[in-house]
């Protein structure tokens, strides 16, 4: 944080954003050749201070292209391939493996208030600087226009906000740049309301600001898009909508008191939020010029698989690269040149979100009808059956995918423990054709990753919908949630459909959210968490493979009962009740209301008595 920066307390470090006296003019340092998200363009030097606090410096911020540079840097502030214990739905109910890692122990309520959190921390590091830009845009009387760097950087704040809000509810809200006397260092938590409604405003500041996708060069691809936040927009109205409809304020605490309070709080935003998600997703979806990747001709029925390990023309057989992708809306782009994942992706992925019994059982049979309903579903007596005439999805990602036109390797056949519950991922992992090698060497893979994309716009739309009139008309669902079906080999759902099979478009609406998403940006958590459900949901059992009537059932060779420490336990299947392997008994997984909200770290707490806990912690 600059010169003195160790006699002021954490908290003061994460949020202020200026410190009196400090005078570094004329530091000018040149710096990496690009920032890493924006490969193409970026091979010019150009002029940036260090240290972080070196940029409040009168020299800065008083050019065009001052701004440029400020407003890219903050593509490093999110999410990326080294936070999949977050970015993935690791540890919810549709993951069958266990450990304890972060997610895993707030999948079971177990979490405990940390000392420190660099979520928190990250947020606050990167919302300060977004704030010192912005308060230097207000001052700037320079030639060049810095609109669009403003409006990017109004998009990154509120990214940022709205995932503190997801993860804390209300927090402080910051959006100047402050001094160390600053009252609002000392003041109580803004509510979860006051914080989305600045995330709104910065958003619509976005909207206004930013080019549409059509407008950005070839070489920027990456870069935020008028259409990009719109969608976000939408995805936020979406969230809170349903948050108050189905969680109100439960996890607000004790009114204003508690520090975070309910302050704004108004279920009349309810529709409204409602009714601007359809219109936000269907300007997108009739104006973006996006495309669902769908080349399954192409690809044996695996665009789905594909589609997220996508980098040049030898990451998949038909050659496509990313240049044929017109469905990442905004994402954060890798580079095999540039910048690689640095990580375990592939490892992390395939073990760590492996598929649970309820994740396998959700896929529909290929006629439409869920599992128990059809007379397409061949049953779990071998290994590959359940994925005979299944949806193609359940293919693409839980199984391997190395020659075309083979069958490709199905689940663990072999039950021996070591986290070995029958099945295993391949959504986010690549394999080199005609070899048991993968594509990239682990740590080097480049595939981009997406926080929003055509598919979830079209089921946003969808959802918005039904949560507005309880239906939808078969006009729309033929232009949303059938066009995601359809890529899936899955026919259209109409009404008549729906009603002749007793399904219904608020259950169909829910589980195309959860399989299309799958191991995408939390999804899952918070999807069970705005849906009211989530204590239900994850305090369920976990299971793995059915064993009764398979051939797993007696024969020691494929099957090692004593391998597994909570045995077996019958649950509801396709065919009806059958036991299976359990992964985690209900006994353990205590999920409550209280762990909607994760709890704030004690090195804040401690240094704010007016900054109070979350409820439960």
């Amino acid at each position: 944080m600059g010169i003195g920066s160790k006699s002021i307390p954490l908290r003061h470090r994460y949020l202020i954003l200026k410190l009196k006296n400090i005078q570094m003019k004329n530091i000018i340092y040149k710096v990496l050749p690009c920032v890493m998200v924006l490969f193409a363009s970026c091979a010019d030097e150009f002029i940036d201070l260090a240290p972080p606090a070196s940029i409040t410096d009168e020299v800065y911020y008083t050019e065009a292209e001052h701004f440029l540079t400020g407003s890219n840097r903050f593509y490093t502030n999110l999410i990326g391939w080294g936070d999949q214990g977050i970015y993935a739905d690791h540890g919810s109910d549709l993951v069958g493996y266990t450990e304890d890692s972060d997610m895993q122990i707030y999948s079971r309520g177990d979490t405990q208030a940390p000392e420190s959190d660099s979520y928190y921390s990250g947020a606050y590091s990167a919302i300060r600087d977004m704030n010192l830009l912005l308060a230097r845009a207000e001052e700037y009387s320079g030639e060049g226009s810095i609109a669009e760097y403003v409006a990017a950087t109004k998009f990154h704040r509120a990214w940022q906000y709205f995932f503190l809000v997801q993860r804390y509810g209300g927090v402080t809200l910051v959006t100047e740049p402050l001094d160390v006397d600053s009252e609002e260092l000392y003041g109580p938590r803004n509510s979860r309301y006051e914080v989305v409604a600045q995330i709104l405003a910065d958003l619509d500041d976005a909207i206004a600001g930013l080019p549409a996708e059509q407008e950005i060069s070839s070489s920027d691809k990456g870069k935020i898009s008028k259409w990009a936040a719109m969608a976000f927009k939408a995805e936020v109205l979406l969230h809170e909508a349903t948050w108050m409809k189905y969680v109100g304020d439960t996890t607000d605490g004790d009114g204003i008191s508690t520090g975070a309070g309910s302050a704004g709080f108004d279920t009349g935003n309810i529709n409204n939020y409602l009714q601007e998600v359809v219109t936000l997703t269907k300007t997108v979806m009739d104006q973006g010029g996006y495309e669902l990747w769908n080349h399954n001709d192409a690809l044996d029925n695996l665009s789905s698989n594909f589609l997220f390990n996508l980098e040049d023309g030898g990451s998949n057989p038909g050659g496509f690269d990313k240049a044929s992708n017109k469905e990442f809306i905004f994402y954060n782009k890798y580079d095999f040149t540039f910048r690689q994942a640095g990580t375990l992706v592939s490892h992390v992925f395939e073990g760590r979100v492996k598929p649970s019994r309820k994740m396998m059982d959700m896929f529909l049979c290929d006629d439409g009808l869920p599992i128990d309903q059809s007379q397409r579903f061949m049953g779990y007596a071998n290994t590959e059956d359940e994925f005979q005439n299944r949806d193609l999805r359940m293919r693409a990602y839980f199984t391997y995918h190395k020659n075309l036109g083979e069958i490709p390797e199905t689940g663990d056949v072999t039950l021996n423990g070591t986290n070995n519950f029958g099945y295993f991922n391949s959504k986010f992992m690549s394999w080199k054709w005609g070899t048991d090698e993968a594509y990239r060497a682990t740590t080097t893979e480049a595939y981009d990753m997406p926080f929003i994309r055509l598919a979830e716009v079209y089921l946003m739309y969808a959802e918005a919908l039904y949560e507005l009139n309880g239906s939808l008309s078969d006009a729309q669902m033929n232009e949303s949630i059938n066009l995601v079906k359809a890529r899936a080999g899955l026919p259209p759902i109409s009404n008549t459909f729906l009603t002749v099979n007793g399904m219904d478009i608020g259950t169909e609406i829910r589980r195309e959210r959860t399989i299309e998403l799958y191991a995408e940006s939390a999804t899952r958590f918070n999807d069970l968490k705005r849906w009211g459900i989530a204590e239900e949901e994850l305090g369920e059992t976990i299971y793995g493979a059915v064993i009764e009537g398979t051939a797993y059932e007696g024969n020691t060779a494929l099957y090692d009962p004593a391998a597994y420490g909570f045995g077996e336990g019958t649950t509801t299947t396709g065919v009806g009740p059958r036991r299976a392997v359990i992964v985690q008994p209900s006994s353990i997984r205590n999920f409550s209301r209280n762990n909607y909200l994760f709890p704030l770290p004690t090195s804040q707490t401690g240094l704010n008595d007016q900054l109070l806990q979350n409820p439960g912690y």
